[in-house]
Order: C-alpha cells, then structure tokens, then sequence
C-alpha cells in the first residue's frame, strides 16, 4: 500500500497545480492513496486572508473540501482520494480551529507548529544575536508547543517535527534532549502520529524530517509514523517514499499508517 498524505496546491499561495495535478502525480507513481492536506486559512484572524501568501482565505476553504470530495468520487477505483488539511497549532486560538475543522469530513488533520514566539521557524534571521541559552529556549519551546499540540486531540498527525531546522541546520546542535524525549513520550502517550515529510530537501537543511535519531527515540516511545512529501509542485509527490521505507526499516519500524475518515490503517513498510 503506497500512500503520499501531505500535498498542498495553488489555494496556499506558495504552490504551483491544481488538486487534479497532484492526483496526477499520485498515479503516475505508483500510488494507492493521496492525501490532499493543503494549508488551513488563519481562522485566529479577523481578515479573509491574513497571509496570501502562506495560507488560503477562509471564503476558500469550503470550496476545498468540496473540490476534494468531488475528485474523491471521479477517482474512486483508481486512486483512493483523501480530504486533510494542515493546520498550524496556535494555543490561543485553539478552539477556533478545532470547532472549525470538526465541521467537515476530514480523513485527516495534520497538526503543524509554523512559528514560535511569533516568528516563523524558517525566518533565517530569528537566531541573530540569540546566545546560546536563549537558543536553548527557543527550541525547548517549540518542543513544547509540539507537545501540547498532540495533547490537544486535534490532529491525527503532527507534521515535520523537527522543521526549525530547515533554514537552520545549527538547530539540530542546539542541546534539547530532555525536551525532545518529552514531546516524544507525549505523543506516543496520546497515539498521534509523526509524518517523516521529505521537503527537507528544499530547505537548507537538506534529507528529510524528523532526523534519525528522533526517529530512534520516537520508536523507543511507540510513536507510530507516517509518509508526507509535502509536496509543493506535483513533481515532489511522493519523492524518496521508498528511501524512508528502506531506512525505517534499519531503524526497527515494521510498520506505518495512514487515515480514512479520521480511523487509523496500518500497513506493513513497503
């Protein structure tokens, strides 16, 4: 069973296709399962579209959904359709996504932390000046946040849970174990799952996230995983699925999961 549940599309603003496209390129590999987990609007804000170019506009998103559901039915028997969506985890406007997104049919939730202390984990500039104890700080907040996301019940995934590394590869060297081992422990605890999302690749950084030593720890903790490519372009749709299986596999996992209609399938690595 090959499956790809983290795809984005034009409504986000920073990605190139149509839904159809990455359907598309689902097919072309191989695939039996796409899920289609573009960016959810910033429901905490006033405004139909906070941020044009990172997130949809609300007056957008029912018509997502309906999108997905429609394609669901035109490829029924060809390729398994799945209507996620990726939300950012922000604790004060918690309630708000959470009524918001029970309204709809989701399979799936991705739960994403975009941001800490106000900024954007990708913002090169965030560690400018920053010493190495309030570098410390930042991390063990964002693992913080990580952990209170899978507490929160929202989401059946959490996604790219060590991303801050992106455009910053010096985090992973940033010492955090304790916070690390936390955040793992509570989402294992909680029965959420991790994606292993393969952008990386885009970013500074390079490889895929989380990094195997998380992934070592997160087996220890029983945390089930995941496959997201995160594709941004229909050409990324599932890229290195079979690289991740094979090292999942060295690591000790012996299986994976996805989810239809918010229930868990899990199938063999492979």
């Amino acid at each position: 069973m090959k499956f790809d549940l983290h795809t984005h599309h034009f409504r986000c603003g920073h990605a190139d296709g149509s839904i159809r496209d990455y359907i598309e390129a689902g097919i072309a590999a191989g695939l039996n399962v796409i899920g289609i987990s573009d960016h959810t609007p910033y429901f905490g804000a006033a405004s139909d579209q906070a941020f044009p170019h990172i997130a949809m506009a609300k007056s957008q998103f029912a018509g997502y959904v309906d999108e997905v559901l429609a394609l669901k039915k035109e490829y029924a028997g060809v390729i398994d359709v799945l209507l996620g969506i990726e939300s950012d985890y922000f604790p004060k406007h918690a309630e708000v996504y959470r009524s918001t997104l029970a309204a709809y049919p989701f399979d799936y939730v991705i739960g994403s932390v975009h941001s800490v202390g106000g900024v954007s984990i990708f913002n090169k500039g965030r560690w400018k000046g920053l010493g190495p104890k309030d570098k410390i700080a930042v991390k063990a907040q964002y693992y913080r946040l990580i952990a209170d996301s899978a507490r929160s019940g929202m989401f059946q995934i959490l996604g790219h849970i060590d991303a801050m590394k992106g455009n910053y590869p010096q985090f992973s060297e940033i010492p955090a174990d304790q916070e690390i081992d936390d955040c793992l422990r509570t989402i294992g605890e909680c029965g959420v799952a991790i994606e292993i999302n393969t952008s990386g690749g885009t970013k500074l950084s390079g490889g895929w996230y989380p990094s195997d030593r998380i992934l070592e720890r997160a087996l220890h903790y029983g945390v089930e995983v995941t496959f997201g490519s995160d594709a941004h372009k229909p050409s990324r749709v599932a890229e290195d699925r079979q690289a991740v299986a094979a090292r999942l596999k060295d690591i000790g996992f012996t299986e994976w999961v996805y989810f239809r209609e918010r229930q868990k399938v899990t199938v063999p690595l492979g």
